[in-house]
């Protein structure tokens, strides 16, 4: 299914899921609370997360004297992309890895850290560079933003259904049953955030295809993963935070099996193979 459509449907049942929980609690007004809470909530993480992630990471801009090459590479991206040039930011950390923020292409960020500079040729590099463009390019932390908003409408009211459920307050429908309530309420958050890391991951591969166009060719980008598969987990990620793992390319933090399960990445091997199949077919 083409990433665009799946992010759409997987959109669309997060909002069936609060359409469902509002018939559930009879009544609109406690969702609507939990609408304007989840958007305040949200759009503040929307306008100021980029300057926070880039303060926690001790990520400094950098001149166009200062890394030639980078913005030249950035520079040919934004053009075939057709959005501004975003600012560019080095990470000091020895792990290879790039993240991408901003909440429009008007006023992005290319992060990207010593490692990946040291380890990368200047294709893979590109490689790289193109796949956080494409996060830009689709504007994927607006995409993000709304679907952690939707989230958390869900978390918020599926608590205040359990605590209905528990004390008997709620919908006069003689037919609701609040043992009914308290299990949808157990298991839509789960199915919430399941959804959300499907969503996640979609926008992962969309923006591996967009970068590989933009870079007009796929092995660039399958041969930098195929060294970060190698090295990122090799060299730990010792400034950050796991809560910001989904911005980079891959996960900089080692995690156990339980925790990759609810991984935000795809595979890389995934990844690499999806890759490499366009290039086949051009």
């Amino acid at each position: 299914m083409n990433n665009q459509i799946k992010t759409g449907v997987l959109l669309g049942l997060l909002t069936g899921l609060i359409l469902l929980f509002g018939k559930l609690i009879g009544g609109e007004q406690g969702l609507v609370f939990a609408f304007a809470l989840a958007i305040f909530m949200n759009v503040g993480s929307y306008w100021f997360s980029h300057k926070i992630v880039l303060a926690m990471y001790r990520a400094k801009e950098v001149s166009y004297e200062q890394a030639p090459e980078l913005h030249r590479i950035v520079g040919e991206l934004a053009r075939r992309a057709g959005i501004p040039k975003p600012k560019i930011y080095i990470i000091p950390s020895k792990q290879p890895n790039a993240f991408a923020t901003g909440r429009s292409p008007k006023n992005s960020v290319v992060a990207v850290t010593e490692g990946i500079l040291e380890l990368m040729t200047p294709e893979e590099l590109m490689g790289v560079l193109g796949h956080e463009m494409g996060h830009i390019k689709n504007r994927d932390i607006l995409i993000q933003t709304i679907a952690a908003t939707l989230a958390g409408v869900i978390m918020f009211v599926s608590d205040m259904i359990k605590w209905a459920a528990i004390f008997g307050i709620g919908s006069d429908d003689e037919d609701s049953n609040p043992f009914v309530a308290i299990i949808l309420a157990i298991v839509a958050p789960f199915a919430a955030m399941l959804i959300q890391l499907a969503i996640s991951r979609s926008r992962e591969y969309l923006a591996d295809e967009t970068g590989a166009r933009l870079c007009r060719n796929p092995e660039y980008l399958a041969s930098a993963l195929e060294k970060l598969e190698a090295y990122s987990q090799r060299i730990p990620m010792t400034i950050g935070n796991p809560s910001t793992a989904h911005m980079f390319i891959v996960n900089p933090f080692k995690g156990s099996s339980l925790v990759n399960l609810f991984s935000t990445h795809p595979p890389l091997e995934e990844r690499i193979k999806r890759l490499r199949a366009m290039s086949m077919y051009g």
